[in-house]
């Protein structure tokens, strides 16, 4: 049974966002743009992928 907080959040706009370490534990990446997908996004396709890239980067450098 999944946890919320390991497995999985709730943001405050209500959408379910599964954690890096759920999807890790999941073993690949599905292509559909995870927002904490540890496999830099590897099955989704161009340029949705390089799009996302960019936004994590641009999100990483304003912490």
């Amino acid at each position: 049974m999944q946890q919320e907080g390991k497995d999985y959040i709730i943001l405050p706009n209500g959408l379910l966002v599964f954690t890096a370490s759920y999807l890790l534990e999941r073993g690949y990446c599905c292509g559909n743009g995870c927002l904490n997908c540890p496999y830099d996004y590897k099955e989704v396709p161009e340029p949705g992928r390089t799009r996302l890239l960019q936004k994590r980067a641009q999100d990483e450098k304003g912490r």
